[in-house]
């Protein structure tokens, strides 16, 4: 997912898309911010992360599975889901739909 969501950060970001990552570890040592930034590092991801140790951000959508994306519109409003990996080109087609909406 990552390799996707960086070139549409790439791509999409001058437009108004955000990218937020939120990472609610899954082990002991994916909770310290050290760890999470050597990742987020290695793995050359340049937009936002949020670090979620409590798993709030995780319950607040209701989400039990990894990796989940949501898209929200510029009204706040969740318009698109996907859970698991694939569905790149729809999802694509979904950012494009909501970037081309008129602010409100």
């Amino acid at each position: 997912v990552i390799p996707s969501l960086r070139e549409w950060h790439q791509q999409y970001a001058g437009q108004g898309l955000v990218i937020i990552g939120n990472h609610y570890p899954e082990f002991a040592h994916e909770k310290d911010l050290d760890n999470l930034k050597a990742a987020i590092q290695r793995l050359n991801v340049p937009y936002a992360v949020a670090q979620d140790n409590e798993g709030k951000t995780w319950r607040a959508y209701h989400n039990h599975y990894w990796p989940a994306l949501y898209l929200i519109d510029k009204r706040g409003h969740i318009r698109y889901q996907h859970i698991g990996e694939g569905a790149y080109d729809e999802t694509e087609a979904a950012i494009q739909a909501l970037l081309a909406e008129p602010y409100p």
